[in-house]
């Protein structure tokens, strides 16, 4: 199984669609190595603006070039977009329907060695929680370009939310992604992992191992937290009667409280949660971290196995 990290694949798509729009533009915090927005400044320099370390101000400027018909993709690491940026996301984005792209790289604890303070655990409940914001965490290198160049074809403001780390690739190069549409990867039929981001794979492999106790695990991937795929997640519910959901955040306001929200008031259904628990991040190996932060293979095969004695 190839890796890539969805931060490169994100670079990869951005220098794409530039060759493809002369629209598009690039605005970044000082970090375009990191995020590598990097790959369109070389291509496209005149559409490519370094911002500095001024999130707050860029994220103004995006709102400004918007107005005048460009489509923006800005860029920094996913602590700084949904904390420092907040105000300006909702009002100069979000609340005038702005046609900016947030691509936020570097979420989650994966982000490893810079520690707490840097690894973004709300970001997507912060994001999530704003109107007229949609919100896409990819599972792989080829959702993230698919994701990405959905983002562009799309009139109003997207939060992307990336990670640093490479990861397995679990779609093809064919694969289509449509905002708002969630994908099974897995069949199964004794209950289902709602997942999204990294731990889309974690569940691939957590349902591998259920197999093998005779365990019929269905794995779903969420793409888009909101709009959440609705159709998607009460099929589940309904064929396979319990659920747990996964991810690299917080069980608050992400994709489980997304989920829990929805089947709570539409078809109540046994569900566990597998994510950070209301608290911080530390520093470590990204692979140390998965294990601190039980989000390993192991750690869903176990929720898999409460959920099924609630059913």
């Amino acid at each position: 199984m190839s890796m890539i990290a969805t931060r490169d694949a994100y670079g990869e798509a951005l220098a794409e669609l530039g060759a493809e729009n002369v629209n598009i533009v690039a605005l970044d915090a000082d970090l375009s190595g990191s995020t590598k927005t990097g790959v369109f400044a070389k291509k496209f320099p005149e559409r490519f603006f370094n911002m500095g370390i001024a999130e707050a101000n860029m994220t103004g400027v995006a709102a400004g070039l918007a107005a005048t018909g460009k489509i923006p993709f800005l860029s920094t690491f996913s602590i700084f977009a949904a904390g420092r940026a907040w105000e300006q996301i909702r009002q100069s984005v979000a609340y005038p329907k702005a046609n900016v792209k947030v691509v936020a790289t570097h979420g989650g604890i994966t982000v490893g060695e810079d520690g707490g303070s840097h690894q973004s655990v709300e970001d997507v409940a912060i994001m999530r929680a704003i109107p007229n914001m949609t919100v896409i965490v990819p599972a792989d290198g080829p959702e993230t370009k698919a994701a990405i160049k959905a983002a562009a074809a799309y009139k109003g403001p997207v939060f992307v939310r990336l990670g640093r780390n490479k990861v397995p690739t679990i779609f093809g190069d064919d694969y289509r992604f449509e905002i708002g549409k969630g994908a099974e990867v897995v069949p199964g039929s004794d209950m289902t992992f709602v997942t999204t981001g990294m731990m889309t794979a974690q569940a691939v492999a957590a349902a591998d191992i259920l197999k093998q106790e005779g365990i019929s695990a269905r794995v779903v991937h969420i793409g888009t937290i909101k709009p959440l795929d609705k159709d998607i997640v009460i099929k589940a519910a309904a064929e396979t009667g319990a659920i747990v959901t996964a991810e690299e955040h917080s069980i608050i306001g992400g994709l489980g409280g997304a989920v829990a929200e929805f089947l709570a008031t539409s078809r109540p259904t046994p569900v566990e949660m597998v994510g950070i628990r209301d608290r911080f991040g530390t520093s470590g190996k990204a692979d140390e971290l998965i294990k601190y932060f039980c989000l390993t293979p192991e750690d869903l095969v176990e929720a898999a196995r409460k959920v099924l004695q609630r059913k």
